[in-house]
């Protein structure tokens, strides 16, 4: 049952989400809009217009929340996933259950990490710029050139980066 609601909810929501569904109910209002002389705005004229539209606005707030509920848990079982696989800290896993508290004081955390990283950084461009200033050569007389380095001096290769951590993108076979 689950399946069957789960494709029927998918299908409708790509449906309903078409600029051709659009189109459809933009067609219903203007055919609805133009018969008002024909039935002289009648309370019934305005009723069907009324009915039809908290209807079928009824359904589709449930198959859209249907829709987004399993969007939201495929979302977060493929964070989960990354988390699980890197040097993430593992408190983030399943995070979406708690309150709002304690996603607060999480977020908390990690700006506080966030904002320590930066002056990291900034002291550590700061150093090189210190470093870059007192190593750069005095200004040179007129003719004399700085030696370069050769070209044939290339830095080693770097090694590709292994993804055997994870089991994915090996080699089958190897």
């Amino acid at each position: 049952m689950d399946k069957l609601f789960a494709k029927f909810a998918n299908a409708t929501a790509k449906a309903t989400g078409s600029p051709i569904a659009f189109l459809l109910c933009v067609l219903v209002v203007v055919v609805w809009a133009v018969s008002g002389p024909i039935f002289k705005f009648s309370e019934t004229w305005q009723l069907v217009i009324n009915t039809g539209t908290t209807i079928i606005t009824f359904l589709m707030v449930f198959l859209i929340q249907n829709t987004q509920n399993r969007d939201g848990a495929a979302l977060q079982t493929k964070l989960d996933e990354l988390i699980l696989f890197s040097d993430a800290e593992d408190d983030f896993m399943g995070i979406e259950t708690l309150t709002d508290r304690e996603l607060a004081v999480l977020h908390d955390r990690c700006a506080g990490a966030a904002n320590k990283s930066q002056r990291l950084l900034e002291r550590t461009k700061g150093e090189r710029e210190s470093r870059a200033a007192k190593t750069a050569p005095a200004s040179q007389p007129a003719g004399k050139k700085t030696p370069s380095i050769k070209a044939s001096a290339k830095a080693p290769a770097r090694p590709a980066r292994s993804r055997a951590r994870s089991g994915r993108g090996a080699v089958k076979g190897a």
